[in-house]
């Protein structure tokens, strides 16, 4: 029994137990540094806070970049303070790409904080060293900081204690965000549902039934459509490592291209039950079907099309319809040109426009 189940069990022998998922909670105004992000959390991405000093010298250009790397230890992470947020990955590479447009969200967010109140309040729990820990609402919390720096204040909602499932309450949130990539979906997907099965274990141990579908689909607050989306992309590896490369396509659009390689593969070999060594090499193809689509090999000529030149005249396009080309006196050898290769008849195409514009 790992801990997970043993905290669950112990709960429900409780006669006062908390709710698993929520607990009890208040408003509150919270100093920004005693607040603290969720690395684990799919939402949160490297970032180191400075101190409201540190983020003057750098607006007032008083302190470099380097300088703040080496006194954050900020290589590869992003270093948020009072009115600046600095990208300290490498230069040009994806993940640099990704944390610009994370950025960029939060600064914008940071924008609409300074002029009103934040609608949703991040939730946050207390931790044994006296911080809180960020629940939900990560960019909101960076956005504070941005706006108002470590040493200022801002309104939280704040639990009682950690909730138990705390994973299934940041998949809810996360999975309701449309500005999350599907990378950060599957993996928030993958923890809550390690806490669903922990629960279900809980509940056999003391001899209740598990969860139904529909009660799961309820708790992690999402359709049975999108359960089934789900339930299918984590699957396959391959598909979060494509996500998490950069591979944009929907939820909806890769599971069909899941379930047609599944049903090729089925077709192929005659079986209507897939083992897990029949989902390995599923995932292998996966595998190489994400890197065609992303990777173009270096043997790979593209080929070249037949093509005219743009035509401005409408009486060239007549003479060019309407007349017996092989036949003009236009300086070409026809019966010497090569008309399979692509590249020299377009040349001959273009010399034959040319003569057409000057008759």
């Amino acid at each position: 029994m790992d801990k997970l189940e043993q905290t669950i069990l112990a709960s429900m022998k409780s006669p006062n137990h908390p709710h698993l998922i929520d607990s009890g909670y208040e408003y509150k105004s919270l100093f920004i540094s005693k607040v603290i992000p969720d690395q684990s959390n799919p939402r949160y991405f490297p970032a180191v806070i400075m101190s409201d000093e540190h983020a003057y010298l750098v607006a007032t250009k008083q302190m470099t970049k380097s300088q703040i790397i080496e006194r954050y230890s900020a290589d590869n992470k992003v270093v948020i303070g009072k009115g600046c947020i600095i990208n300290c990955c490498t230069s040009g590479s994806s993940e640099w790409k990704k944390t610009n447009n994370t950025i960029s969200s939060i600064i914008e967010l940071g924008e609409n904080v300074a002029v009103s109140e934040v609608i949703q309040a991040p939730t946050v729990y207390p931790t044994e060293d006296s911080l809180y820990q960020v629940l939900t609402g990560h960019r909101r919390f960076f956005a504070m900081i941005y706006v108002h720096g470590v040493n200022g204040a801002a309104h939280f909602k704040v639990y009682h204690e950690k909730p138990i499932l705390h994973k299934i309450k940041q998949f809810q949130e996360n999975a309701s965000r449309e500005d999350l990539p599907q990378y950060g979906k599957l993996q928030a997907f993958l923890t809550a549902m390690h806490e669903i099965e922990a629960l279900n274990v809980a509940k056999r141990r003391r001899g209740d039934n598990p969860l139904k579908v529909k009660e799961i689909v309820s708790t992690l607050g999402i359709s049975s459509g999108a359960f089934d989306n789900y339930n299918v992309l984590v699957r396959y590896p391959a598909v979060l490592n494509a996500y998490e490369n950069g591979n944009t396509l929907s939820f909806v659009k890769m599971k069909k291209q899941v379930l047609s390689i599944e049903n090729d593969y089925r077709k192929r070999y005659g079986i209507t039950i897939l083992t897990a060594t029949h989902k390995r090499e599923i995932n292998k193809e996966l595998a190489e079907l994400f890197n065609g689509s992303n990777v173009k090999s270096k043997n790979k000529v593209t080929k070249e099309s037949y093509r005219f030149d743009k035509i401005e005249s409408p009486k060239v396009v007549k003479r060019l319809l309407s007349e017996n080309i092989l036949s003009l006196d236009v300086g070409v050898n026809w019966e010497e040109l090569n008309w399979s290769d692509p590249k020299s008849v377009n040349e001959v195409l273009n010399t034959v426009l040319t003569f057409l514009s000057e008759q």
